[in-house]
């Protein structure tokens, strides 16, 4: 090959790589590349977009009328069902069991946690002022003291036996049978949105995605704990919760009313659940569930029961009669 004929090949590399420059910069193929969705590096944290679940639009504002009822979503009222900025401690319980426990918390648990922080705290004082290598500079040899001994074992044991009783009471309570005809409502967790079905009414489903910051703003939620579709239930009645999840383990929690629930696949949990006054209830799923685990919102709005059927309505499910309230235990 001449140099002649090798300069020519030279030329024609070059202009075919001009070329290729050329359409990969065009206006075309830049507009292209910026439409196409960004993939994120290996070692990116940032998390990605959540699957959304069939479109649903957040809560409408105009009222919805049945049998000359009106349901209008209850607007959330500040301190309650919610987190409070700068609050400590449980939240106001909206329900038996959960006013229940926090008095148990307040009244029994903390004063007898407190009394033993202080009883330990003395004798540890006592022991660090009285017996030292300068109060005693020969040690005692004493092994065994039988009082000493039997004060530590017995006072600990009276101590969970005294706890034990109303420990036992609340488990039970919480775990009561609830009427044969209470609402059931089956709750589905998705990764991860949720879903709530109302088998006794027609057998509809409610899918609740989390609102955006604005839009939750917008209706006077807060950030992150507002959805556009809440799982509404009747209040003063028993609420029969069963819960499973599609995927992975979600848990279905509601702090202002001491509920909560695992959803795991292939499997239905059931507890009752009671809301003593309407009103708005906000919660999160509790079981680390993927990278979106902290976008699972959960709204419960309690109503009154005919405004409940007229939510039902315009569900287009089926009323079913009212359930009659399970007596709780004392």
């Amino acid at each position: 090959m001449t140099i002649a004929e090798k300069a020519q090949g030279v030329t024609k590399i070059v202009k075919g790589l001009a070329l290729a420059a050329a359409i990969a910069l065009s206006p075309a193929t830049v507009m292209a590349q910026a439409n196409a969705p960004a993939q994120a590096p290996a070692a990116s944290v940032a998390v990605p977009a959540a699957p959304v679940a069939p479109a649903a639009a957040p809560v409408a504002a105009a009222p919805v009328v049945s049998d000359g009822v009106v349901y209008v979503p209850a607007h959330p009222v500040a301190g309650k069902g919610q987190p409070i900025a700068g609050a400590y401690g449980f939240q106001n319980q909206y329900s038996a069991t959960g006013k229940e426990a926090l008095w148990m918390h307040d009244a029994l648990l903390m004063p007898i946690i407190t009394a033993v922080m202080l009883v330990v705290l003395v004798l540890l004082l006592i022991v660090i002022a009285k017996f030292n290598r300068r109060s005693h500079p020969v040690a005692s040899r004493t092994s065994h003291n039988t009082l000493i001994e039997v004060i530590w074992t017995l006072v600990p044991v009276l101590i969970l036996v005294f706890m034990a009783v109303p420990s036992i009471r609340l488990i039970a309570h919480q775990y009561r049978a609830p009427a044969k005809d209470a609402v059931t409502v089956k709750v589905t967790g998705y990764q991860w949105y949720w879903g709530y079905g109302y088998p006794d009414n027609g057998g509809f489903e409610v899918i609740s995605n989390i609102l955006t910051p604005d839009q939750a703003i917008q209706r006077g939620e807060q950030p992150q704990l507002g959805a556009d579709k809440r799982m509404v239930v009747p209040a003063g009645e028993d609420i029969r919760i069963q819960t499973t999840g599609s995927d992975v383990i979600h848990s279905f929690s509601v702090p202002s009313l001491w509920f909560k629930l695992d959803a795991v696949p292939g499997r239905v949990n059931e507890r009752v659940m009671h809301i003593d006054e309407p009103g708005v209830y906000y919660g999160q799923c509790s079981e680390l569930c993927g990278v979106r685990h902290g976008y699972m919102p959960i709204v419960v709005e309690a109503v009154t029961r005919p405004v409940f059927n007229a939510w039902i309505r315009s569900q287009g499910g089926t009323v079913a009669p009212a359930a009659k309230t399970a007596a709780t235990p004392s």
